[in-house]
């Protein structure tokens, strides 16, 4: 019997629909906006891109090795109330800088 190769377990980010709930897919669409955009929110992630525990997928993505920062904040949710220490997730340099 022949033997067959097994898919390519990174999900492409262009072939990931928002219904494909694998960790695979949620980590590529995450990463894909990072890139894009530099940097994106707890709140955001959710609506955006159909992550339910974005944290979870960014803890996932610093284990394969992405330089990717935190900061913790005030943000409003879409109904215009305030969270505190909401993450915004930054990739590689994009961070802000914190006065010391």
């Amino acid at each position: 019997m022949a033997l067959k190769k097994k898919a390519d377990q990174q999900a492409s980010p262009k072939k990931t629909p928002l219904h494909d709930t694998s960790g695979d897919a949620q980590r590529a669409r995450l990463l894909a906006y990072l890139r894009e955009h530099g940097s994106i929110n707890t709140f955001e992630a959710i609506r955006l891109l159909n992550v339910l525990r974005p944290g979870a997928r960014i803890f996932e993505l610093r284990a394969r090795g992405y330089k990717i920062a935190t900061h913790l904040g005030v943000l409003k949710d879409d109904q215009g109330r305030l969270h505190r220490r909401v993450a915004t997730y930054y990739l590689g340099t994009n961070a802000p800088k914190v006065a010391a």
